[in-house]
């Protein structure tokens, strides 16, 4: 079977980007090795100069371009990693560019991209209006569209981190990739299995967007609204990635929300890494299924990390509640003085760290000779709770565990 990609084109972008693009390491991650127990090697894709793969799809695409099309310039369509990488790229070729972005795209993201000096155009409620204007806008100006993942050129760009990855790690069991429309996936299925063709690679997605793996399986293409993955959040995969995964990939598994935002946070806290959400689905999915790559060399792509920090924020407070390290008592007491403070010298004596408290008194259906406090805290294991719902108990105060967390106890 004869593929749109082949070897040959993904070594061709390989020396063509070479000048362009940052060779990204592939480290190992001991910690997450020992914890999961497989060996884990992590592509640090997040050390390209604008956080993200797509780098290396953009500068192979846009060297390929004739001189005339350069002077006219070229028009894509993002909300993210593609339209920053595009305009970057653009700048550094002297390439006019033009950026069509959705109206749901966040300023900080237009902020950067005009940064690189391009033209964004605001259009659409969804990706396929966007798409539908950035080809108005191609027709109408002369100007070459940049697709973000079905073409040829941009699949064999991203290919040229598999060519890395086996170089510098040649013993790999398997490739765990991300997958939206499919252009990385199909790069790094064309290039992998030329190499290795015993390697597995095993394509990624989000439950709430399953755009390959639906087509893989015969059904009808979804949408389901907001996910922490959003560079993955593509409701159908490309032609070109469908055509070379339905050949080459061994395996497109589905993680829900939870555990990338685990990943998210296991990332940071265990290897000091930063990634999106896209760049962490790879070690949610063996977050997720531990027996079946237990004992093996599994080399993550770590496709980005270009994640806002308040939302980052907001999903470590996430991970932290579930895993019972951030916990929310209510606290039935008394109204009278000294009751708060005995409590906080419980909860410390346990080893805890009281972050915020809030005191009921008149929107409560208590006694109004009581009042109701409701404690956030800090803990070092969840184990804490328990000793600290038990003192608590021996003190005489009726404690509950607020339904935020994983766990509801009553002491």
């Amino acid at each position: 079977m004869v593929l749109p990609v082949g070897e040959i084109d993904v070594c061709r972008a390989a020396e063509r980007i070479k000048p362009w693009i940052v060779a990204t390491p592939t480290v190992e991650a001991p910690a997450l090795s020992e914890h999961l127990g497989a060996s884990l090697f992590l592509k640090l894709e997040t050390r390209q100069r604008t956080g993200s793969f797509k780098d290396r799809g953009a500068a192979n695409r846009l060297l390929e371009l004739t001189a005339v099309q350069r002077e006219r310039g070229v028009v894509t369509m993002s909300a993210g990693n593609h339209a920053q990488s595009v305009a970057y790229m653009c700048r550094r070729f002297g390439i006019p560019a033009t950026i069509v972005m959705p109206e749901t795209t966040p300023f900080t993201k237009v902020r950067r991209t005009q940064e690189h000096g391009a033209r964004v155009v605001i259009f659409g409620n969804t990706f396929s209006e966007t798409i539908a204007r950035a080809q108005e806008i191609a027709e109408s100006e002369g100007l070459v569209l940049v697709h973000p993942y079905d073409d040829a050129h941009v699949i064999a760009g991203q290919g040229t981190i598999a060519l890395e990855m086996l170089a510098e790690r040649p013993d790999l069991d398997t490739i765990v990739v991300s997958v939206g429309g499919g252009g990385l996936l199909a790069g790094i299925l064309t290039a992998a299995k030329a190499r290795k063709p015993s390697l597995e690679v095993i394509g990624v997605q989000t439950e709430f967007y399953p755009s390959l793996y639906r087509l893989l399986h015969g059904l009808p293409a979804v949408d389901n609204g907001q996910t922490i993955a959003e560079g993955i959040a593509v409701k159908t995969a490309g032609d070109l990635p469908f055509e070379i995964a339905r050949a080459l990939v061994d395996d497109v598994v589905l993680v829900n929300e939870a555990t990338v935002e685990k990943a998210i946070h296991v990332l940071l806290e265990e290897e000091k890494l930063l990634a999106e959400g896209a760049g962490a689905a790879p070690l949610a999915a063996v977050l997720k299924d531990r027996a079946r790559f237990a004992g093996r060399r599994v080399g993550l792509v770590i496709s980005g990390a270009n994640i806002d920090t308040g939302l980052l924020s907001n999903v470590i407070m996430r991970v932290r509640l579930r895993d019972g390290r951030v916990v929310r008592l209510r606290v039935e007491i008394s109204d009278k003085p000294g009751v708060l403070a005995d409590i906080a010298r419980v909860i410390g004596e346990s080893g805890a760290n009281i972050m915020d408290v809030v005191h009921h008194r008149l929107y409560s259906d208590i006694s109004s000779k009581n009042a109701e406090l409701d404690i956030t805290f800090e803990t070092r294991v969840a184990s804490d709770v328990d000793d600290i719902l038990r003192k608590l108990s021996d003190a005489s105060y009726l404690a509950s565990v607020l339904e935020s967390t994983a766990r509801v106890h009553r002491a």
